[in-house]
């Protein structure tokens, strides 16, 4: 697949899941949980002991089915791990010129952090295929809104604080996908496919009246 082609599948649902834990096997049994629920898109974060495993092993198992990336990727060497794992999208909490460059180098798009008008345009300028607004917690919708009458062609993920409740305002307000970890992954599997039908089914409708 493409660069673009990835990053299109990986942000279709409108919710890229999060997945980080204490352990591999944590982390492994949240991302079946989610992956049985439906999700087809997520990331496994880098401050999960043997995450690399856990990327190799998800991404092995799902095909093409899912869309497995890397989370908390802060530096040009753990992209070419996470990027020799498997990993087929990145994500980083901020914004490295590095990451960008290795994860294009091997054709993996990379979604950086970005908290400021500054720090989005030098993202978009360094060529990131969509912007992280991270954290989103004590933010509101309204600055996707905002920075889109501006800057109409920023792809905005917000991420950090973003609830079942909250996540289709921010689509409607203009943001191409969500980044969800324990408000979506929490309880047991029922519980976890449950919330995931509704949420998708909410953010699908509000992405009908996006802003």
């Amino acid at each position: 697949m493409y660069r673009w082609e990835i990053t299109r599948a990986a942000l279709a649902q409108g919710v890229l899941a999060q997945v980080r834990g204490d352990s591999y096997d944590q982390a492994a049994s949240t991302a079946g949980t989610l992956l049985s629920a439906g999700i087809t898109s997520l990331e496994i974060s880098l401050t999960t002991p043997f995450a690399l495993e856990a990327v190799t092993t998800l991404a092995r198992e799902v095909g093409d089915e899912a869309i497995i990336g890397a989370g908390a990727v802060l530096d040009a060497a753990s992209a070419r791990m996470a990027i020799d794992a498997g990993a087929r999208f990145l994500t980083s909490p901020g914004l490295d010129a590095g990451v960008i460059r290795t994860g294009h180098r091997y054709g993996v798009p990379v979604f950086p952090g970005v908290a400021t008008p500054t720090e989005l345009l030098r993202a978009m300028e360094l060529g990131a295929d969509a912007l992280m607004l991270f954290p989103a917690a004590g933010r509101h919708p309204d600055w996707v809104g905002a920075v889109r009458a501006e800057l109409p062609q920023a792809p905005l993920v917000p991420s950090g604080g973003i609830s079942v409740d909250s996540a289709p305002d921010w689509i409607a307000a203009g943001a191409v996908a969500c980044g969800m970890g324990a408000e979506l992954s929490e309880g047991d599997r029922d519980a976890v496919a449950k919330r995931a039908g509704e949420l998708l089914g909410r953010l699908a409708e509000a992405g009908r009246h996006r802003g």
